[in-house]
């Protein structure tokens, strides 16, 4: 399965997010906001692979800045071809970058890193909705309001998720 290194959100843009999230079901299209489990929460991901070892954990634990980046999600976007996924970019800054590739440099031997990572490939995002229809984006847009209004925060620490175990935790804090 996937084991991914992810950044979270302040608590305004996470609110921000989720507020996009339930519009989507109120609208009764697909959104991230039906996923129920407690670790499901709005994030960047910084980087994938289908195994990351104690060692790069422990590289990623010493080597990744703990103080918050400031963060700006702007328009919306889609990913995918026959399944599409409807996604807020994040707009890049030079310290975000820079922490996506510090991320990659440490993980770029770990099995099943998928090229979209790659530092120059890497689209930044936080995703509002999965497996949505052609037909649906425009609502889609129109319901999150995403695109309106940018919206400006900080970071709120970085987290490891394994799908298999379904365990999230928190491999760095703000200071």
């Amino acid at each position: 399965m996937v084991q991914s290194v992810e950044l979270l959100l302040d608590r305004d843009v996470d609110a921000t997010v989720r507020a996009e999230w339930r519009r989507l079901s109120a609208a009764r299209l697909p959104s991230q906001d039906r996923i129920t489990a407690e670790s499901n929460r709005p994030h960047i991901t910084l980087g994938v692979a289908s195994r990351i070892p104690p060692d790069v954990e422990s590289a990623l634990v010493r080597e990744l800045p703990s103080a918050p980046l400031s963060l700006r999600l702007g328009g919306v976007v889609v990913f995918g071809g026959r399944r599409l996924t409807l996604a807020r970019l994040v707009v890049p800054t030079t310290e975000l970058l820079t922490l996506q590739r510090i991320v990659y440099e440490l993980m770029m031997d770990c099995e099943g890193v998928p090229a979209h990572i790659v530092p120059g490939e890497w689209t930044p995002h936080v995703t509002l909705s999965r497996r949505i229809q052609a037909v649906d984006l425009g609502t889609a847009v129109v319901v999150t309001r995403a695109g309106k209004r940018d919206v400006v925060g900080t970071s709120d620490g970085v987290r490891r998720w394994d799908s298999d175990a379904k365990r999230e935790w928190l491999i760095t804090r703000r200071p």
